[in-house]
């Protein structure tokens, strides 16, 4: 009882956090990129795109509803039915707001056309991490995000990479909408940002810190950590070279967020612990990401 309890609340929380993300990801584009003629990448872009083509006269949210039914679809055979529940949670929610949401004038009226740089980089940083927080919680706005959550599923290629990748031609295409090349400029910078801006949250979140532990505690200090912060610890033989001392030095590689916890357990036991850390990249192994090889 108490297990389900425990899932049913994951759950509830990773839809609330879907929800945030992706309002979060609808009021950049609303307030900052379709207002000043700037397209970003993914369905949304080419929304953008078919919108002013059109004359304005298709709205954004129906476009972004086609394109994203086609590819739902695909995302369904190849990512499994519980990434198809919160993608079909995540475009519907998507496309209500598109389609809800006003334009904030209170934003708009802020920003002068002198200020489309502005605007493209807010644009690019708000959606950014709107799309992150939204990947965080193992949902997706559909578009493009599908395309980059199969790529990761079989490559270590960052998500933001993908973006990248995915939408230049999306973006070049904008130059159609008014035959100015700034257009395109201003599409490519909110691109750059916005693809920064999801690496820099997903990866802040699975950085690994090394750590050297040089103790005569050391049996405890290692006992400790497997039990209490359930992680691998490794001894290596070594010697002071002053005072010609055998000891053990601890090779421990944790999450950032988790080095708190090591840092409570070494100074309880040693204070005069010799403790070195270095960021690592790359982690694979059991606790944290897997190879992915073809």
């Amino acid at each position: 009882m108490i297990a389900s309890k425990s899932r049913i609340f994951k759950e509830l929380r990773s839809y609330i956090g879907i929800t945030t993300g992706l309002f979060l990801y609808v009021l950049a584009w609303v307030a900052f990129l379709i207002p000043n003629e700037i397209v970003g990448g993914g369905a949304t872009g080419i929304a953008t795109v078919v919108y002013y083509l059109s004359g304005e006269f298709i709205p954004v949210s129906y476009s972004f509803f086609i394109l994203n039914s086609i590819l739902l679809i695909i995302g369904f055979k190849i990512l499994g039915n519980s990434f198809g529940v919160k993608t079909i949670y995540g475009i519907a929610f998507t496309f209500i707001m598109l389609a809800v949401l006003p334009e904030p004038e209170f934003i708009t009226s802020s920003f002068k056309e002198s200020d489309k740089l502005i605007c493209a980089i807010l644009g690019g940083i708000i959606s950014g991490f709107g799309i992150a927080i939204t990947f965080q919680n193992g949902g997706s706005a559909g578009g493009t995000d599908i395309v980059a959550m199969i790529v990761n599923k079989y490559r270590n290629i960052s998500p933001g990479k993908v973006f990248l990748y995915a939408d230049l031609i999306i973006i070049g295409s904008s130059f159609f909408i008014n035959f100015d090349f700034r257009t395109i400029v201003y599409g490519y910078v909110t691109m750059a940002v916005f693809s920064y801006s999801v690496d820099l949250l997903l990866s802040g979140s699975k950085q690994s810190v090394q750590i050297l532990i040089i103790s005569s505690k050391y049996e405890e200090i290692a006992d400790r950590i497997n039990n209490e912060a359930s992680r691998g610890v490794t001894a290596l033989r070594s010697i002071g070279w002053y005072s010609k001392k055998e000891g053990n030095v601890l090779i421990v590689i944790v999450r950032k967020k988790d080095m708190k916890q090591i840092h409570q357990i070494i100074n309880s036991i040693d204070k005069d612990a010799f403790i070195s850390e270095s960021n690592v990249t790359g982690v694979y192994g059991r606790g944290f990401d897997m190879m992915k090889i073809k």
